[in-house]
């Protein structure tokens, strides 16, 4: 098995040739060429990827492919290593597959780009998922942290596709620069790790962490500070509060784009980097207890944003932030396996939704706005029919996949106080009634754009629609996986297969028949709750929001508030350092000697009068000075 496990860096270095094709010959390769080596290589490391998740399955020990020393300084070795185990090769099909699906999306929603500009596109692409499996497969840190920077800078690229437009470009620097905020933190947590091990390797970390090394050993301050630090790492890339703001304007990319970043890959990296150092954290309550009330934080504040915004994606993203709030809930809980499981569901139901969206996008000629839509299930019924399917998953609604990965959800939260399961339940309410709202306002009622958007409808074309066709049925059928013990003697098979990377919670179970009555209680709210969005939605007409409403479109006017506190006086600060620093030292003496070598050359010019006599005395003058200089050395 593991001489066959040895050609898995196949899988991260068949998107960067891709990049690499793609990138170098955008001006030469046409458009098919582009889309076929853009998706081709993804397919290929798609391939490769359950090739190694059937060979892992069992394993009991990871394997780690180690090729060169990346880092070697005196005693510190850091090699450039993957490692496959079970938790990484779950990643890998999640990575690869949304992204083929995402991939070939692009090819049709992306046709009427020069072919230059296609050639960048998908070049980014690759190279996105490049790094994004860069980042799963790491075997230490740095590695990860490689990965966890690539994908920021790939994000900045693709969210600022459009270069020209300035908005555009304003909130691709707005989400390259929240990161690094976040990234600061996990820098930081990997010197603190080296000082404490001397590596930065999973197993060494691990083993320190266990207390299976006699003469390096971790202390409880040094495991709180540690995740703390990979937790606000987290919080950065995986938009959790305060670092969130960034996520819902990422939106200005093109929305297969949104779909890669904010279902599949990026976004999820925090919930993999905490779920792979799931031995650190267990050791700490009190980080536990901060990542728990975040996650649900950023939950319920999302789903309440979400429920009064109006364009189509910036709704998505608010349901994304919630989404990740509650995988953040699920790992400060200890549920682990739980918090892995949503991924995996979200990656299908979340990318349906937004290439969903791209599909209405692409039918309304670009228009983004839900109020300016209305009766589109006559006309995109293939579009309709697979939106429904991911509102219904997301909502919770059994048997489709949200359902088990929510319940899980929710269980774990109600194990670890009800406090927290009351919120995570109203939060799972808000989350059916805002998707359902976006569902009813898009496609029922009468149409309410322009003649000539009314003109144009019509169905996208195979190649975004088969897309679509694929996830929703993921949708559907994914969560059979992590089916719970309560429904099947012997279930959990995702909670046994990922057992050798993350310990089983040892949290209290609950009965089987208090289960059933959570889950008959969350399902029959969500229901009521979609009845209520169909009453009030079905025949929407448009109105200007007041009040709290008002409150809500706005987003609790929390970019203001940030603005207010924390750009501003940056600003006013910038322009106090350029007043008395700047202008008066740097300047004045950047100035200074400027003026100074100007007056000595004007100065020295003046020897250079072309008078042969003044040039024999300035010569006789120079060998007196230079015989009284010697004479004064020997003296």
């Amino acid at each position: 098995m593991q001489n066959a496990l040895q050609i898995v860096y196949l899988i991260p270095l068949l998107p960067l040739i891709g990049f690499l094709i793609n990138g170098l010959g955008r001006k030469y390769l046409p458009k098919p060429v582009i889309g076929v080596v853009g998706s081709g290589v993804i397919l290929a490391s798609f391939i490769l990827s359950v090739w190694v998740f059937m060979q892992v399955k069992g394993m009991p020990v990871p394997y780690i492919a180690s090729y060169f020393n990346f880092i070697s300084v005196g005693d510190l070795k850091i090699p450039f290593a993957f490692q496959v185990d079970q938790l990484s090769s779950l990643f890998l099909l999640i990575i690869t597959g949304v992204g083929f699906l995402i991939h070939v999306y692009s090819t049709s929603y992306m046709h009427e780009e020069k072919a230059e500009h296609f050639g960048r596109y998908f070049s980014y692409l690759n190279l996105f998922i490049f790094f994004m499996l860069l980042l799963v497969m790491g075997a230490n840190y740095v590695i990860m942290f490689i990965g966890w920077e690539g994908v920021g800078l790939c994000s900045y690229l693709l969210i600022g596709y459009w270069f020209k437009k300035t908005e555009y470009n304003k909130a691709a620097n707005k989400a390259f620069i929240m990161n690094r905020i976040g990234d600061l933190a996990f820098l930081i947590a990997i010197f603190w790790i080296i000082s404490r091990v001397g590596n930065v390797n999973f197993s060494d970390v691990f083993a320190v962490a266990n207390g299976e090394v006699e003469f390096r050993k971790f202390s409880a301050t040094d495991i709180t500070v540690i995740t703390l630090l990979l937790f606000i790492g987290a919080t950065g890339k995986s938009a959790q509060i305060p670092l969130y703001t960034w996520l819902p304007d990422a939106m200005a990319g093109p929305t297969p784009v949104s779909a890669l970043i904010h279902a599949a890959t990026m976004v999820t990296a925090g919930i993999y980097m905490i779920a792979r150092s799931n031995v650190l954290y267990s050791m700490s309550h009190i980080t536990m207890d901060i990542v728990a009330y975040t996650g649900l934080a950023t939950a319920l504040l999302a789903a309440t944003i979400a429920l009064k915004q109006n364009d189509i994606k910036k709704v998505l993203a608010y349901s994304t932030v919630s989404q990740l709030g509650f995988m953040f809930l699920a790992l400060g809980t200890g549920a682990y396996v739980a918090a892995v499981f949503h991924v995996m569901t979200h990656a299908f139901f979340k990318a349906l939704l937004f290439l969903g969206s791209g599909s209405v996008i692409h039918a309304m000629s670009g228009e983004q706005d839900i109020r300016n839509m209305g009766g589109l299930s006559k006309k995109l019924k293939i579009t309709f029919w697979t939106f429904v399917i991911g509102c219904i998953a997301i909502a919770g609604i059994p048997p489709f996949s949200g359902f088990f990965s929510k319940d899980a959800i929710l269980l774990s939260a109600f194990v670890k106080s009800p406090l927290l399961y009351g919120v995570a339940l109203f939060t799972a309410l808000l989350t059916a009634f805002y998707m359902f709202r976006l569902l009813f306002i898009t496609f029922t009622g009468t149409f309410r754009g322009t003649h000539e958007q009314a003109h144009h409808l019509h169905e996208s074309p195979a190649g975004m629609t088969l897309p679509l066709i694929i996830l929703a049925i993921l949708s559907i059928i994914g969560g059979f996986v992590g089916v719970p013990e309560v429904f099947m003697h012997g279930g959990d098979r995702l909670g046994q297969f990922l057992a050798p990377v993350i310990k089983p919670n040892e949290m209290h179970h609950v009965s089987h028949s208090t289960e059933y009555l959570l889950m008959g209680l969350s399902t029959a709210l969500v229901l009521v709750m979609i009845a209520a969005a169909w009453f009030k939605f079905r025949n929407y007409q448009r109105k200007e929001e007041t009040g709290f409403g008002k409150v809500l479109e706005n987003k609790w006017y929390v970019d203001e508030l940030y603005d207010k506190i924390i750009v501003q006086p940056l600003h006013q600060l910038g322009g106090f350092f350029k007043s008395v620093f700047e202008v008066s030292v740097i300047d004045t003496l950047v100035n200074g000697v400027g003026k100074a070598v100007n007056y000595g050359s004007r100065q020295l010019r003046l020897l250079q009068s072309g008078q042969v006599g003044s040039y024999v005395l300035l010569m006789v003058l120079s060998m007196i000075v230079i015989f009284a200089v010697q004479f004064f050395i020997r003296k």
